[in-house]
């Protein structure tokens, strides 16, 4: 899972903004759901406490990244002001 968030984030580099602002929001689904994993892995002991909060600290910090990324692309797309409408 760790390997299709970075294939899907190092794919979504090169493509043009509207397929990128898609595969981003894939590749935050995947941070969400290996961010469960890791957490139910740790909740049945599987790994222990400091290593969670590595983990977890980690994905929460590439989540942010990746979120931030397709906020930009979204606020570039769409005109934030009247000014902008109507140019």
């Amino acid at each position: 899972m760790f390997l299709e968030i970075l294939e899907l984030s190092f794919s979504a580099s090169y493509l043009p903004p509207d397929p990128k602002i898609i595969l981003l929001g894939k590749t935050i689904s995947r941070i969400d759901v290996l961010k469960f994993f890791v957490q139910l892995a740790w909740e049945n002991k599987l790994i222990p406490d400091e290593k969670y909060i590595e983990l977890s600290a980690k994905l929460q910090e590439i989540g942010r990244d990746i979120g931030a990324w397709k906020k930009g692309l979204l606020e570039k797309k769409t005109p934030t002001n009247q000014s902008e409408r109507n140019i």
